[in-house]
């Protein structure tokens, strides 16, 4: 294959349109964490950063599956684009208020969840309008470049936002992530396509149900999701709100922080090209069993290791995130019938969220109570105990990729 092949997919103007609008506003997405984090840092505690990180997340959770019925009724374009205009104008209000005046803890909270809502119908709607922008043949290829895309935000995004709120108010990194949502906003308005809706004859709550039962009638699906429910908050509890607790009391503050994220994202780069080749044999297996590379940066931040420990670490668990990523959606579309595949990828998300918003609200209490080093030991535990829990599901164990014959 060819450098002109390699970006086909560039040379289609509706998707060149909506990689711009996505890829800048990943890159402010990446940005954003880290800036509210140190913001809510300067006068509150890390109770108050999971209290903000709950409040985003608990809307994109409680409306993510009715942002997917949204998606699938009316146009995803219009959809997404009333997304990106709610979270254009809560970033932009947060930017300005933290630099005009430090926003009480409400403040914070409020428009985190206002992003939030915009996010739950943002994404089920992105997912479903990227066929329609790209022509078949290149559609592979379009979700390629939109993964790199994404890893490569992760990359940019933190990084930025290290050197911003070291250098300046962390105010400017938020505004900052509103203007690049206001890019999105002109990129998707560009964009020239048809809509034709879903002709559904059955109630919304009919076709949540139907998605339920194929969705618990694979054991390994539902075992995952099941997982995922508990490891994602032993994961990103300690990252999201702790990590950059102890990078400003031990390791040299906002922009060692941002460093850390930032080679995690390279990390999830590294995963992906691998994935471009790679095929395990045993692909639920090997996905699994890659979720316990995540208990390396977590045993640098429970011993307050040097920060290259702990950014190894990240790095190892930013690849192996791009590697479950892939097996998983693979798989998922592999073994999932195509007509009710969204409505199960709905249950997958919500399943694997759900928890997630009241595990960043308590996190703090409970490192208050503990202490940081018990606190993230026993993540690490629970961790071990959840992964080797799943990897002895049969189901789990047994199922085998297709040949290259076979596919």
């Amino acid at each position: 294959m060819n450098a002109r092949d390699w970006l086909g997919a560039l040379r289609e103007r509706n998707f060149t349109l909506y990689f711009i609008g996505q890829t800048t506003s990943g890159i402010g997405s990446g940005m954003a964490p880290v800036a509210i984090t140190f913001a809510v840092l300067e006068h509150g505690t890390t109770t108050d950063v999971g209290l903000v990180s709950a409040a985003g997340m608990l809307p994109l959770v409680v409306f993510l599956l009715i942002g997917g019925v949204f998606a699938d009724r009316f146009s995803r374009r219009v959809v997404m684009l009333g997304s990106d205009l709610i979270r254009t104008v809560a970033e932009l209000t947060l930017g300005i208020w933290i630099m005009v005046s430090p926003p009480p803890l409400w403040g914070f909270m409020a428009l985190a969840a206002v992003v939030g809502f915009g996010s739950a119908f943002f994404a089920p709607a992105s997912t479903g309008l990227v066929p329609s922008v790209i022509s078949p043949a290149n559609l592979q290829q379009a979700n390629a470049l939109n993964t790199l895309s994404a890893s490569m935000s992760g990359i940019i995004g933190p990084a930025a936002a290290g050197i911003i709120v070291a250098a300046a108010n962390p105010g400017w990194a938020v505004f900052i992530d509103g203007l690049t949502y206001l890019v999105s906003v002109v990129s998707l308005w560009m964009i020239n396509i048809e809509w034709s809706g879903a002709l559904s004859t059955t109630s919304m709550w009919h076709e949540l149900r139907e998605g339920w039962r194929e969705f618990w009638s694979r054991t390994w699906l539902w075992v995952i999701v099941v997982e995922f429910s508990v490891v994602n908050i032993l994961i990103f509890a300690p990252m999201m709100v702790m990590g950059p607790g102890i990078a400003k009391d031990s390791l040299g503050g906002a922009a060692v922080w941002g460093l850390v994220l930032a080679i995690e994202g390279a990390g999830a780069v590294t995963g992906g090209i691998v994935m471009l080749k790679w095929k395990p044999s045993r692909p639920l297996l090997v996905a699994t069993a890659s979720t316990l590379v995540w208990v390396l940066p977590l045993i640098g931040l429970a011993t307050v290791a040097p920060v290259w420990v702990i950014a190894s670490g990240a790095f190892a668990g930013g690849a192996m995130m791009s590697i479950f990523g892939t097996i998983w959606n693979t798989t998922m579309q592999r073994e999932i019938p195509s007509d009710i595949l969204s409505r199960v990828s709905a249950y997958d998300w919500f399943g694997s969220l759900v928890f997630l918003p009241v595990g960043l609200a308590v996190v703090g209490p409970i490192q208050h109570a503990l202490g940081t080093r018990t606190c993230i030991v026993g993540c690490i535990v629970l961790i071990v105990v959840m992964v080797g829990g799943a990897l002895c599901v049969p189901s789990i164990q047994s199922m085998r990729a297709p040949t290259d014959t076979a596919a």
